[in-house]
């Protein structure tokens, strides 16, 4: 088993460079391109995912590394079962708008499972992290999810995946019935930090289809170490692959699993 508590520092030291990168281009975008119709990329992406990377090949050099915009670099097998999953800008529209929702999100996953994540927000400072087993922590301090036991009382938080459009009907049947429920409802347009604040008590919950494994590393061991329930929409153990994440507090659970249902779906 690695070091674990190495392996936090040397992310929370990747977070930070790339985060750097992220400041010195905000506002200064000059080369904006789509992947998708609405998924973009930006030099900014590109170069502070040059700088994790190079960062964790510098201590690690045997270790995997799955990134959003590079791809796949070694495999899991081949280093022990290490394997780094980077997103080097989580939410790039919001950057590209010049909107401070937006992190760096560094996981490291150990034979299949999560067990570190990082996730800096470079605008706020503030800095996620956990190890498995250790908690959770904001800018060195634990944190924990709410104890708000009733949906009226809570926040719920969602996202629109880039395919929304195949899939409009039951993302908007899924919306409608969490905002009828709940007390309200955001769209921060940054899945690693919604994660972060459903783990330090903003959200009670959050949901959303068709996640990539880099929007949801880091968050989702942060998450799970703070207190929260993660599963997919019909309470099955998530993992950074499953199409569907459902994350909460733990008390409104039962309740957003119900929520999320869709007759016909089941």
């Amino acid at each position: 088993m690695p070091d674990l508590l190495r392996i936090r520092n040397v992310a929370i030291r990747a977070a930070y460079q790339a985060g750097a990168v992220l400041r010195r281009h905000l506002g200064n975008i000059h080369h904006l391109q789509k992947k998708g119709e609405i998924d973009l990329v930006s030099e900014a992406d590109i170069d502070a995912e040059a700088v994790i990377i190079r960062t964790i090949h510098q201590a690690f050099p045997d270790h995997a590394i799955i990134a959003e915009e590079s791809g796949s670099t070694g495999s899991s097998g081949s280093s022990g079962g290490c394997r780094w999953i980077v997103d080097p800008l989580d939410g790039t529209t919001n950057f590209a708008h010049q909107l401070g929702l937006f992190s760096v999100s560094i996981g490291f996953e150990m034979d299949g499972e999560m067990v570190a994540g990082v996730v800096l927000n470079p605008v706020s400072g503030e800095l996620f992290t956990a190890i498995a087993g250790k908690g959770a922590e904001l800018n060195g301090k634990p944190i924990h999810t709410s104890q708000t036991t009733q949906l009226v009382e809570s926040l719920l938080v969602t996202g629109f995946p880039y395919n929304f459009n195949e899939i409009m009907d039951s993302v908007m049947i899924r919306m409608t019935k969490c905002l009828m429920a709940a007390q309200g409802v955001r769209r921060l347009g940054s899945a690693a930090l919604d994660l972060c604040y459903v783990a330090c008590g903003r959200f009670e919950g959050f949901w959303e289809q068709n996640l990539k494994p880099w929007d949801v590393a880091a968050g989702s061991i942060i998450a799970r170490e703070a207190g929260a329930v993660i599963t997919d929409f019909s309470n099955h153990p998530f993992t950074v692959d499953s199409p569907e994440l459902l994350a909460t507090n733990g008390w409104i659970h039962p309740s957003m699993l119900e929520l999320l249902r869709i007759k016909g779906t089941e």
